[in-house]
């Protein structure tokens, strides 16, 4: 970061030295325009070294920014993935992303910034102060007394600034955030004719980025300006004042020298401001997302992780107590739930029971509050997450979709899987049907969230996901919801064939996807009411025949247990 500054030195100070020679030399009797031609050399030398430094500078600089925005942007998006799910509830994709890339980029402005105009005025003043030295100490007293006077008065203006600052990238940042939350759900505002509203919204948001943007700039040029521009003339009278008064009358060279050494330092004063806007905002960016930081995720893998090595494939709730958020009430108290080992039970009941929570608890996507969640007779939080969940293929109600084409999407958290393989997984999920019938079959992009397919398409893809995943313990929440009931039957019987020897929680409000399971739990208010097969509960006559009842057979027909 050094060498452009001493390219500054070369092209800046050094030649008013071989001026002042030529300055001295003219007032000899025998001066000759021949005489100069050693200065010239000297002059166009300075100019030439200087630019050899500045390019050999940025060519390292260069190189230092790309590394440092490679391992910037890197680090940030691995702690963005060690971020539990409750951060990305809180915080919009599009601010997010925002925040990651300027915190890589933002670097680069730093960097140049630090070496072209930080380091580039600072080495350069100190080989200005060492040679005015030989011309008088006071000459470089005076210099240093001024600009730190300068510094001093505009560094309580610049504090001021940085809360305008502040509040402006906060409002920077809630523009984007707003922008990528209407884009991504652009159905949704046309679906409800809420463009007006949405523009309206947008437009206040601009507005108050703009009122911040002209406040903090307004502040810049009328008191941070306003101060350094009499502090320059001021330095630089003196400066003259003090040359005249120290060098000899004779010795012009003296005067000249002085005088644009101190024109040169005191520049450093306006670009003081520039220097401190450009750190300023690449550091108040960056420390955008460094605030995402600083609280430390909820869920977190164990200091000492113990290998993971399960005896088996079962999961055991054991008195588990959990609560969402700040929440009052504990939504489980005493939970108590085990699932031998390739059993496969039916989560029922009610909208808000808990179903939903129970398997994002054996995911690990949030953590208990006492109790144990065991699976293959480990407790998940004496484990790696990733090493917990490589055992899970989880098919959620909402599909997650990438925009990526369907093979990549199916082939989510095993790219090194064959095209064969992919093509499989898609037939056994009956997802193969409608991929074909594509202009680009599976290399056919689905669009951001999946948004070219349908909900049911989404969801074969998703299950054609789980089956080529091929885990030992199976989660499905609602994973037929979004198809008809003809291809409901399709692909239940390719759900039954993934479980078999398989472990199987699946969460169903449509109790047909369900009755063929081992064992059904009806879940209400957080609280077990009521398990065992459907043949057995709707003998019993309880809370689950009133709803498979409800729903007139489950929407299908009875099929033999």
């Amino acid at each position: 970061m050094l060498l452009p500054a001493v390219g500054n030195v070369f092209v800046f100070y050094l030649p008013p030295l071989v001026i002042a020679r030529v300055l001295d030399a003219a007032g000899d009797a025998d001066f000759t325009i021949d005489s100069l031609t050693p200065e010239l050399l000297l002059f166009a030398a300075c100019l030439l070294a200087g630019e050899v430094w500045w390019r050999i500078g940025i060519y390292f600089l260069n190189r230092t920014d790309a590394v440092a925005i490679e391992n910037l942007t890197t680090s940030g998006m691995d702690e963005l993935l060690a971020k539990d799910a409750v951060f990305f509830h809180d915080n919009f994709a599009g601010s997010l992303t925002k925040r990651l890339v300027s915190y890589g980029r933002n670097f680069e402005a730093f960097g140049d910034t630090l070496s072209m105009r930080v380091f580039g005025n600072l080495v350069p003043l100190l080989f200005a102060s060492v040679i005015l030295w030989r011309f008088s100490p006071w000459l470089v007293f005076s210099l240093l007394v001024m600009l730190l006077i300068t510094v001093g008065l505009v560094a309580p203006l610049i504090r001021r600034r940085q809360a305008i600052v502040d509040e402006r990238e906060a409002a920077s940042a809630a523009v984007a955030g707003r922008v990528a939350d209407t884009i991504a759900n652009m159905e949704a505002v046309r679906a409800q004719s809420a463009e007006d509203d949405e523009s309206d919204a947008h437009q206040r948001n601009v507005d108050r980025h703009r009122r911040l943007n002209i406040r903090s700039w307004d502040f810049h040029n009328f008191y941070v300006d306003g101060l350094v521009a009499p502090m320059s003339v001021l330095t630089n009278v003196l400066g003259l004042v003090l040359a005249i008064r120290l060098a000899d009358l004779d010795r012009v060279e003296t005067v000249f020298v002085t005088f644009t050494y101190y024109a040169q330092a005191t520049k450093i004063l306006f670009e003081l401001n520039q220097i401190y806007r450009a750190i300023e905002s690449s550091l108040t960016e960056a420390a955008q997302f460094t605030e995402l930081l600083l609280d430390d995720p909820t869920v977190v893998d164990p200091a000492e992780p113990m290998p993971f090595a399960p005896t088996d494939s079962s999961v055991e709730f054991r008195h588990v107590r959990f609560r969402h958020g700040d929440a009052a009430t504990p939504l489980f108290t005493d939970l108590d739930l085990r699932v031998a080992s390739g059993e496969k039970i039916g989560l029922v009941g009610r909208s808000g029971g808990g179903k939903t929570t129970i398997t994002r608890l054996l995911l690990r996507l949030m953590d208990i509050e006492d109790g144990a969640v065991v699976v293959g007779g480990q407790d998940v939080r004496t484990i790696r997450q990733a090493d917990l969940r490589s055992q899970i293929a989880y098919v959620p109600q909402d599909p997650v979709m990438f925009h990526r084409t369907i093979h990549e999407n199916i082939a989510f958290g095993r790219p090194e899987v064959t095209a064969a393989e992919v093509c499989i997984a898609a037939r056994a999920a009956h997802a193969d049907e409608f991929i074909t019938q594509l202009p680009r079959a599976y290399d056919t992009l689905v669009g951001e969230r999946g948004v070219k397919l349908s909900g049911g398409q989404r969801q074969r893809v998703a299950i054609a996901r789980a089956i080529l995943r091929d885990a030992p313990i199976l989660v499905l929440d609602e994973a037929t919801s979004a198809l008809d009931s003809e291809s409901e039957a399709l692909i239940q019987e390719a759900l039954l064939e993934l479980m078999r020897d398989r472990t199987a929680l699946v969460v169903a409000h449509r109790l047909s996807t369900v009755q063929r399971m081992d064992r059904l739990i009806v879940i209400d208010e957080g609280h077990i009411i009521e398990e065992g097969t459907h043949r057995d509960l709707i003998e019993a006559g309880g809370t689950y025949a009133g709803l498979w009842h409800r729903q007139s057979g489950g929407f299908l027909v009875d099929a033999p247990v």
